[in-house]
């Protein structure tokens, strides 16, 4: 009786598996992507890319501020046009808009992958988030999202000097020239938007919910994400039966 106890006792104690290296992988992945995959999409052919908080840009935002970093969004886009398993993107909006230069770095990259790409506004799709929003071969947004449209500008009441003003002239050139030729806004009207007095509290702007983005011209479809993932699979399944970049 003794002996079986004492050789119970000497039987080696099975380790716990160790899961330290695995999660710190996860956990490194979210860090310094945003999410867990970029992009191996194993068991799917559509990338979900989300840009939500504010778009930083050049400028490091404070750490409280809920933020996407444009240089984690690049290299996302870079390995869905290269990879071969994946067929469609989908892009998940909900931003309160930001660096305006980074913004549209991001949408002319959306808009010239040659897969095809759907954007989805939930909550809100403000600001620099607008040419964001339209830069996709297709665009929905929620019933009760908005997107406000405004000029560019700086934080603060004065601008300095006249060469500052004219670059901001230029930088809002570039964002209404790409808006209007990604969507069906006419500029007219996206101007009218922009410079319209009344309609925000002590600013110039406007704020266009859901259905109105869709009357505009602005977004193509009120609707969530099964009508987004609806359209970008009849996007793919399109581009499979013609051979050809969907434009």
């Amino acid at each position: 009786m003794f002996d079986n106890q004492a050789s119970s006792q000497e039987k080696p104690v099975e380790e716990m598996p160790k899961k330290e290296e695995k999660t710190g992988g996860i956990l490194e992945k979210i860090q310094e992507l945003g999410q867990t995959n970029v992009p191996q999409m194993e068991n799917s052919n559509i990338h979900c890319m989300t840009v939500v908080g504010q778009i930083e840009g050049h400028m490091q935002l404070p750490p409280q501020n809920k933020t996407t970093k444009y240089e984690h969004l690049i290299p996302q886009l870079v390995a869905v046009e290269q990879n071969s398993k994946i067929e469609g993107l989908l892009i998940i909006l909900n931003t309160v808009g930001g660096d305006v230069e980074a913004g549209l770095a991001i949408s002319e990259m959306i808009a010239s992958m040659s897969k095809p790409s759907v954007t989805l506004v939930l909550g809100g799709g403000h600001s620099i988030g607008v040419p964001i929003a339209v830069a996709s071969n297709y665009s929905l947004i929620a019933e009760t999202a908005t997107m406000t449209i405004h000029p560019v500008r700086l934080t603060g009441l004065v601008i300095g000097v006249p060469q500052t003003f004219e670059y901001l002239d230029k930088m809002q050139e570039r964002v209404i020239k790409f808006v209007t030729k990604h969507s069906e806004i006419s500029e007219d009207k996206f101007k009218e938007l922009m410079f319209s007095k009344g309609n925000l509290t002590r600013d110039i702007g406007t704020n266009v919910v859901g259905t109105d983005a869709v009357e505009y011209g602005l977004i193509d479809e009120v609707g969530g994400i099964g009508q987004a993932l609806k359209k970008l699979n009849l996007l793919i399944d399109e581009k499979k039966h013609e051979g050809v970049p969907i434009q």
